[in-house]
């Protein structure tokens, strides 16, 4: 039996190619230098050292110059598609960044790495767009040492909800329905499970919410353009988008989601995945019925027993 093709969500080549475009304008990469500072804090709290780290399909350098910073990581290597690793800085007399090193053709849903070769694996804003994220958990896993890390940022579920809703609100009203405009993205609910089913050891999830202000939707828009963040999607609309949909677009979202000095607020929701490759040495849950000390008498009150009810 023959098994069955992946779904394409996203429109990989095409993403690739915006993000060139963005590179060329001047990236606006405010978010990906907050990942990397986040991702620079949490490596901080580990007490060990990594021989050999992947920067996986990350946007730019921002996070490969927190790991050479951080004087945690040995050797780190870039990985992302030749259409994808396009954001990189460049200095004013045409060399590229000095900490770049080396770098290689990967795609985040194929990994080249051995099993078992690599000590932490770190990606940010890029896993969002994997057209099968569980199968890349799985190789990523599958590519780390006993006792490895994967750390990585990931757009979440809340992120843009202003600009889906009003999207929505102005293509009803338009064109009498709505077409996909804007990504899903990684509930946080969601991202523990992904991580357990994938067979990482002590996996956590949790979501840093960022509110950024822009003077208009139509600012929003461009800010998100300078990203290369604008739809990839592969069952996006082809129609060009309708001046009166545009302008009813602006006209909701400063109705609905404006301050008292006119300025619009725009959601950023990064979703934090973190987990390890299992070894025997990482601690384990214990076993229901091993506590040696009652609860109760931790917390010193009284235990009532279960089916009795208080304030009776």
């Amino acid at each position: 039996m023959t098994p069955a093709s992946p779904v394409l969500i996203f429109d990989r080549p095409l993403l690739g190619a915006r993000r060139r475009r963005a590179a060329k304008l001047g990236p606006s990469a405010f978010l990906l230098e907050r990942a990397a500072q986040e991702l620079s804090e949490r490596l901080a709290t580990v007490l060990r050292q990594f021989d050999r780290a992947v920067d996986l399909s990350t946007p730019g350098n921002a996070v490969k110059r927190a790991l050479v910073r951080s004087g945690k990581v040995g050797i780190i290597v870039s990985a992302a598609p030749c259409t994808a690793n396009v954001m990189t800085r460049t200095e004013p007399n045409g060399t590229r960044d000095a900490d770049d090193g080396p770098a290689i053709i990967a795609d985040q849903e194929v990994l080249p790495f051995r099993e078992g070769s690599l000590d932490l694996v770190v990606s940010a804003l890029s896993l969002q767009f994997a057209n099968d994220l569980p199968g890349a958990l799985v190789q990523i896993r599958r590519a780390l040492k006993p006792d490895g890390l994967l750390l990585a940022a990931l757009a979440g579920g809340d992120t843009l909800t202003e600009l889906r809703q009003c999207f929505a609100a102005a293509e009803i009203e338009t064109q009498g329905g709505i077409s996909p405009r804007v990504i899903p993205f990684l509930d946080v609910r969601e991202a523990g499970a992904l991580l357990h089913r994938a067979g990482f050891a002590l996996p956590v999830a949790d979501v840093d919410r960022v509110i950024v202000r822009y003077s208009s939707a139509i600012a929003l828009m461009h800010d998100l353009r300078a990203m290369g963040a604008t739809n990839p999607l592969v069952e996006r609309s082809r129609r060009a988008l309708r001046r009166a949909t545009l302008a009813r677009v602006v006209q909701i979202y400063a109705d609905r989601f404006s301050d008292p000095d006119k300025r619009i607020r725009a959601t950023f929701e990064i979703v934090w995945l973190s987990g390890w490759a299992p070894h025997p040495a990482q601690q384990k849950p214990l076993a229901p019925g091993s506590a040696k000390r009652r609860l109760a008498d931790a917390l010193g009150v009284k235990e009532i027993p279960a089916g009795e009810r208080t304030g009776s």
